[in-house]
């Protein structure tokens, strides 16, 4: 099973707000997912980013794979990978 990072949406219509989730790759956006990581919200000024960075960690450590906007969010919250 290949486990990606990815966002899942939740909030109301015209209200996105994103969680951060762990879930397989061939499940839908918004479908079954194996553990939620965090949460991301773009309409705060600064966007709220809110990740458990040990979760993401051992996720990664266990091959896990970001997708291109949960890569850019470890980013900006300085998580690189799992810890050597």
């Amino acid at each position: 099973m290949a486990v990606r990072l990815r966002l899942t949406r939740v909030g109301a219509k015209k209200n996105p707000i994103w969680r951060v989730v762990a879930a397989d790759q061939r499940s839908k956006r918004d479908g079954r997912v194996l553990e939620t990581i965090g949460h991301y919200n773009a309409q705060t000024q600064p966007s709220t980013i809110v990740l458990d960075e040990e979760k993401v960690r051992a996720w990664l450590a266990k091959g896990a794979q970001p997708s291109g906007t949960v890569a850019k969010l470890l980013k900006i919250q300085g998580i690189t990978g799992p810890k050597a």
